[in-house]
């Protein structure tokens, strides 16, 4: 059985995970009769936000923890991820992509990936094994592979960033999945996009079966 590492950020659009696209993928590996493992780096959330204001309050989370309501418990710390002993790795998007894993919301072009999550995918890529990213965790791939083809949708000041990255960008709508195939990249826009949940759902589908194509 082929096994997905699944890097989750938090849990809630506006400060962690996207929880759509989180459960959707996970749906989507086990729909496909593969395994997952879901792992998220030990650490303080950015901020925390009140998801029926949008407003951040004054609280702190962690990002474990958080991610942990998502898999239900079953999660690891990113420290113990072993790239060998899975066969892809896959980000669901949400803010938490760019605020915890990543400083994409704050900087920019010029943000600095989690050095456990850069290495992460440093190691996929090495070993030759795909990585999958959607919505705006793709920005995390462009930073630290530079030169990459992906999407992240439509948004001119995000492409705009990614190229200042040295990614190439192409547009993309819903369900579309764009491969790099020197690296093993994928990505997909999902939540980019004007969305609702069936296109989270047929994008996330589409992501694992692609990728499910060459492991």
């Amino acid at each position: 059985m082929k096994k997905f590492a699944v890097i989750l950020s938090g849990c809630g659009v506006y400060d962690g995970a996207e929880i759509h696209e989180a459960v959707m993928t996970l749906y989507s590996i086990a729909k496909e009769g593969a395994a997952y493992q879901c792992f998220a780096p030990d650490i303080p959330q950015h901020h925390v936000v009140n998801h029926l204001s949008g407003k951040p309050v004054a609280a702190e989370r962690n990002v474990l923890e958080e991610s942990a309501r998502i898999a239900r418990g079953n999660i690891k710390a990113l420290d113990e991820f072993n790239p060998r002993e899975f066969d892809a790795l896959i980000f669901p998007g949400g803010f938490g992509a760019a605020k915890n894993l990543s400083t994409y919301a704050f900087d920019g072009a010029g943000c600095s990936v989690n050095p456990l999550v850069a290495e992460a995918v440093r190691e996929m890529v090495s070993l030759q094994k795909p990585v999958g990213a959607l919505c705006i965790a793709p920005v995390i791939l462009a930073k630290v592979l530079g030169d990459v083809e992906l999407t992240i949708g439509s948004t001119p000041g995000t492409i705009k960033d990614l190229e200042q990255m040295g990614a190439r960008h192409t547009l993309t709508t819903h369900g579309q999945v764009v491969v790099d195939k020197r690296h093993k990249v994928f990505t997909t826009p999902c939540y980019m996009l004007d969305a609702g949940i069936l296109d989270i759902a047929e994008g996330a589908g589409n992501i694992v079966k692609e990728m499910m194509k060459i492991m």
